[in-house]
């Protein structure tokens, strides 16, 4: 019993002691506590890699004016798409939130179109583009930024031409080649030229160039063939990159408009953004539908990058091979 007393009291005094500290502003260990350093540069400070005060604001402010352009669209048109028929849309200054908020607009684009049919063939195209551009944008960045070959500059500078060339350049021969490969009016033909993109093997060049040479080197000298190289060596390293290039080539392939607006001429194999013209033409002067159609075909996008966002975001910084 006294034992127990003597243990209670040691940790009674013990307690008392660290809150004296605490009030006398130092650490348990009797050091003062470490001070939190200001995000900006004092007077005085020769700490440039910090902005001046009056620059931290200035950063925050054109942070704030830049979301500011780039959200508000967006937000106007999911207001709008909440509201009833009788509020004024075009006000200003513009009423973001609905006074009397309605789902009919959501409604009647389900009524107008099929929107499940279209959001299938859209995530179709999307997941085939995927899976294909996650395959050879491997190959051909580990070809072209890890192997050493004839005429390697020369098919870099073609990979970079493509992408001086807009889309529109090229339409005519894409829709001439899908045409005479007899998938003109088929899903296929929509996925097709997008199954490889110039920008996805640039990408991933990019990350395998990160990779030491002596590392590859070293796993050809024990014995490792291409596959197993790709498979333990390469692959551990730009897995982040991957989800890039993941998450660009489905939204690239769902939002695209124009091509599947040429190659299809069957409803039935219409992709969602195409069948959202539908709106535009049946529902020209209610703008509330057509941007209720509008958040529809946004929504698998924001789901999809809330979700690889931590990815996304990982494989833009990675750049060194890990141990």
């Amino acid at each position: 019993m006294t034992s127990f007393q003597t243990r209670g009291s040691a940790g009674a005094i013990e307690e008392q002691e660290t809150a004296l500290r605490r009030a006398q502003g130092t650490a348990a260990d009797g050091r003062p506590p470490r001070r939190r350093e200001k995000a900006y540069r004092t007077r005085g400070s020769a700490d440039i890699m910090k902005p001046s005060l009056a620059g931290l604001i200035g950063k925050y402010v054109l942070l704030v004016v830049v979301l500011g352009i780039m959200v508000f669209p967006f937000l106007w048109q999911l207001s709008t798409s909440f509201k009833g028929s009788g509020e004024n849309i075009y006000g200003f200054p513009p009423n973001l939130i609905p006074s009397a908020p309605t789902l009919d607009h959501y409604a009647e684009v389900f009524r107008t179109i099929p929107v499940l049919d279209y959001a299938r063939n859209s995530l179709l195209v999307g997941v085939g583009t995927v899976i294909t551009n996650v395959i050879f944008a491997t190959l051909g960045g580990y070809a072209l930024g890890c192997l050493k070959f004839r005429g390697k500059g020369i098919v870099m500078a073609i990979f970079f031409s493509t992408l001086l060339l807009p889309g529109e350049v090229t339409l005519t021969s894409q829709y001439l080649t899908v045409k005479s490969l007899g998938l003109a009016n088929t899903l296929w033909g929509v996925f097709l030229p997008g199954a490889i993109a110039a920008i996805n093997v640039l990408l991933m060049a990019a990350a395998c160039r990160m990779i030491p040479a002596d590392t590859l080197d070293a796993a050809t000298i024990d014995g490792a063939n291409t596959m197993q190289r790709l498979r333990h060596i390469v692959w551990p390293n730009i897995r982040g990159m991957v989800s890039v290039v993941a998450l660009f080539a489905f939204i690239g392939a769902w939002d695209e408009f124009l091509w599947p607006l040429v190659v299809l001429s069957d409803p039935a194999n219409y992709t969602l953004t195409v069948g959202m013209n539908y709106l535009n033409s049946n529902f020209g002067s209610n703008p509330r539908v057509i941007a209720a159609g509008t958040m529809i075909a946004l929504v698998p996008i924001i789901v999809l990058f809330a979700v690889l966002q931590k990815q996304f975001f990982k494989g833009v910084e990675e750049g060194s091979v890990k141990g």
